[in-house]
């Protein structure tokens, strides 16, 4: 019996712990991010290594933006093209959401947790992606500094 009120209190402890994401936590969404692993909703992850492609965000103070795929290059640009989706930042219900538009669907995710070097969005899927804050990569080693 006190094992189970232990886990009882536990579980409460845990869900009361959970981030609430705030309007003026959303400009830590800007920049570019790295995804880290999936968490697929059976408990499974799958760890990224390296990524070919990052997610660049732009939200302004209307909650409203894009997001773009982006190819991080050797000397510490990014390869950009003018393809994007909109996106929007909405809250319902004490969570925040990002909802997606492009021309050929509409889709949403949950924000999980948000940091400046943290980003956890939970998709209609069940499948929680975890991204870290992704820095420009310059191994040339020429002392020149990347934007």
């Amino acid at each position: 019996m006190k094992n189970l009120v232990k886990v009882v209190l536990f579980s409460f402890l845990f869900v009361s712990c959970k981030q609430q994401i705030q309007t003026a936590d959303i400009p830590k969404i800007n920049g570019y991010w790295e995804i880290e692993k999936v968490v697929f909703d059976q408990g499974e992850d799958k760890e990224y290594g390296a990524n070919q492609n990052y997610d660049y965000f732009q939200i302004d103070t209307n909650n409203q933006g894009i997001r773009k795929k982006v190819a991080p290059q050797l000397d510490g640009t990014f390869l950009v093209d003018d393809t994007y989706e909109k996106v929007r930042v909405r809250f319902q219900d004490d969570k925040a959401y990002l909802d997606y538009a492009t021309p050929y669907m509409k889709y949403t995710e949950e924000i999980v947790a948000l940091t400046a070097d943290e980003l956890v969005v939970l998709n209609a899927q069940k499948k929680e992606y975890h991204y870290k804050k992704a820095t420009a990569i310059n191994i040339l080693g020429d002392g020149k500094k990347t934007k």
